[in-house]
């Protein structure tokens, strides 16, 4: 078996994975707060880890692995949003769902295996609250329930920083009813203008990290193999995850493996509103930047480091995919995407901490192997590059369709049906001058004739000229 080797936020090295249970290896991933349409920044994780899901569906089989990416669907950004629009808060997370799930899609990425929506889960929040009242925990002030941060010794280890080093570098929110300036909190009060659920302390709704530590236990258990996310969630939101889950969990693990990507710019620079480079994958798309391109671009550079996206990385990751698909559609119905069968050399490169930096490395390799008319057996080259780029879901011949004139296949089987009767009037008038000239114009338009006792083949090669081809008879 594949023996795969990521790097582990909290250890901060390279470990090689061992789940759990092989036969049922679990993930959990932070997702969207549903108030919009979902910018770059928000796409790259999930890019990301559907490459991670790939990867163990293929070494561990796909119903040994369960993936989980919540929606957070109550949020004060969406109350907002309800107050500015006058549409109900329903009304707008059902539509901003709607429009994740689609333009993900658009960029290849598989679907969960669950996505639970925070509003689904809010009795497990309730009962995990109160099992850290219950042990000392989480306290009661001001119809507020908070989490005691000074009653976790380890709170800090996931981020390497001490309680005193977060007080003085970050924002936190300063209210008289904490006993620490660090403790956050788990439940709050509503208004009857605001969304808001019976609790023992009153109508209120959850605070933002107890809802991922709800939703993994309810799905994954107290213990479970990996939890990603974005490097802008290690502090505060999965360190405080792992405070309540662990505090409310004592006998369990949480998440054993920690996965984290870098943040993305464009053109060098933070992506904001006010400097103008600020996208969503919607607006691309609708710029007619296909989601392969993006999806390309974004694994081009290895998840752990900062991802910049330009116009000029867009461009080339274009005429990239193009020469893939245009020598693989050349080469249909010889070449046809077998993702499973993915070369183990991909698979490898995947293996050493997703490695989509090397994996596109040997994506360019075999399609110099496919091109050259030297190698042996291109159309090997050509398989593995057909699997590789399905295997990791850019697989999309739509890229040749507009360079290459639709052809019917059966021409091909009906040509060497046409030099098989060549080849044996030849024979018997000893005079192979009808088949040598019928050979160089298939040649010509870029067909591979290959000749045995057991009959003739016809292939496409890197030069097939299909328009060409149907003059012939």
């Amino acid at each position: 078996m594949t023996t795969i080797r990521l790097h582990n936020t909290r250890t901060r090295q390279k470990e090689v994975f061992e789940p759990l249970d092989p036969a049922n290896v679990r993930m959990y991933v932070c997702g969207p707060t549903v108030y919009d349409r979902a910018h770059l920044g928000n796409a790259r994780p999930v890019v990301v880890f559907d490459v991670l899901y790939r990867l163990l569906r293929h070494v561990y089989g796909a119903d040994h692995v369960t993936y989980v990416r919540n929606f957070t669907d109550v949020d004060d950004k969406i109350n907002a949003r309800a107050a500015e629009s006058g549409r109900p808060i329903s009304a707008i997370t059902a539509e901003t769902t709607q429009w994740f799930l689609d333009d993900m899609a658009a960029l290849g990425a598989l679907e969960p295996d669950h996505m639970p929506r925070a509003t689904q889960y809010i009795p497990q929040m309730v009962a995990m609250i109160e099992a850290l009242i219950a042990a000392g925990h989480a306290y009661v002030a001001e119809g507020h329930v908070l989490f005691a941060v000074e009653s976790y010794a380890d709170y800090g280890r996931l981020s390497g920083r001490t309680v005193a080093d977060m007080i003085a570098g970050a924002r936190v929110e300063v209210a008289p009813y904490k006993r620490n300036p660090m403790d956050f909190v788990l439940w709050k009060p509503s208004g009857d203008d605001l969304p808001g659920w019976p609790s023992p302390w009153g109508r209120g709704r959850p605070g933002w990290h107890i809802e991922c530590s709800a939703m993994s236990h309810e799905l994954l258990g107290e213990s479970f193999d990996i939890h990603g996310g974005g490097g802008d969630l290690i502090f505060p939101h999965h360190e405080n995850e792992i405070a309540q889950s662990r505090c409310a969990h004592p006998e369990g693990d949480f998440a054993r493996y920690w996965l984290h990507n870098e943040m993305l710019q464009v053109e060098g620079k933070k992506m904001s509103k006010s400097l103008g480079n600020f996208f969503t994958v919607r607006d691309l798309l609708d710029q007619g930047v296909p989601g392969e391109v993006i999806r390309f671009v974004f694994l081009s550079t290895h998840y752990r480091k900062p991802m910049d996206w330009t116009a000029e990385k867009a461009r080339e990751a274009e005429r990239t995919l193009r020469d893939m698909h245009r020598v693989l559609a050349r080469m249909l119905p010889h070449v046809v995407p077998q993702p499973e069968n993915v070369n183990d050399y991909f698979i490898d490169a995947l293996a050493s901490d997703m490695n989509t930096h090397e994996y596109i490395k040997h994506l360019h390799g075999f399609l110099s192997l496919a091109e050259d008319e030297d190698v042996v057996d291109r159309f090997a080259a050509a398989q593995a590059l057909a699997d590789a780029l399905a295997f990791l879901g850019l697989f999309n011949l739509e890229f040749a369709r507009s360079d290459i004139p639709v052809f019917d296949p059966e021409k091909l089987q009906r040509l060497a049906l046409r030099l098989s009767e060549l080849r044996e009037a030849a024979k018997k008038k000893k005079d192979f001058s009808d088949v040598d000239e019928f050979k160089d114009k298939l040649k010509a338009n870029g067909v591979e004739v290959r000749m045995s006792k057991a009959g003739v083949e016809l292939v496409p090669g890197p030069d097939f000229d299909p328009a060409k081809l149907e003059a012939l008879k």
